[in-house]
């Protein structure tokens, strides 16, 4: 029967290898901790809406204000119209529902001035809808509604 001779390890074998293993190891860890940060800030950024549908936005929140003055009736075809070109032709759905909230202040406030949303309200929505705008070159401006 052969007998089968096997070298010890050294000590400094085994160091050697915990460090490379270590390295090894270090570096996976970094690789994913990479990975899931641009993954995580990818997530969180905004839709960016083309150039189209953000025109199309501030020339809706530009005839909203205009309509939030007006007579009830005809801010209701208003709202109608526009709610339905908006989801036929808006693209970035994200800024369309922004769009849509500012096109129900606005008919809510020809209904009943006394029920037009603060100010602070309608600058928060903007900055909201902005987001979605920054890549197109368009700047939404969102009048605010009522007195």
């Amino acid at each position: 029967m052969a007998t089968i001779t096997s070298t010890p390890t050294t000590k400094r074998n085994r160091t050697r290898n915990r460090l490379i293993l270590g390295a090894v190891a270090g570096a996976v860890v970094a690789a994913l901790a990479a990975g899931g940060a641009y993954w995580w800030q990818d997530r969180q950024e905004l839709s960016q809406a083309s150039a189209e549908d953000c025109r199309l936005a501030q020339r809706i929140v530009t005839e909203g204000a205009r309509t939030a003055a007006g007579p009830a009736p005809e801010a209701e075809q208003w709202w109608k119209e526009t709610g339905d070109e908006r989801r036929a032709t808006m693209e970035d759905g994200y800024l369309g529902a922004k769009i849509s909230r500012y096109e129900g202040w606005a008919l809510e406030t020809a209904k009943n001035p006394a029920q037009a949303p603060s100010a602070k309200d309608v600058k928060n929505l903007q900055e909201d809808a902005r987001g979605h705008c920054v890549d197109s070159g368009v700047t939404l401006t969102l009048p605010p509604l009522g007195s």
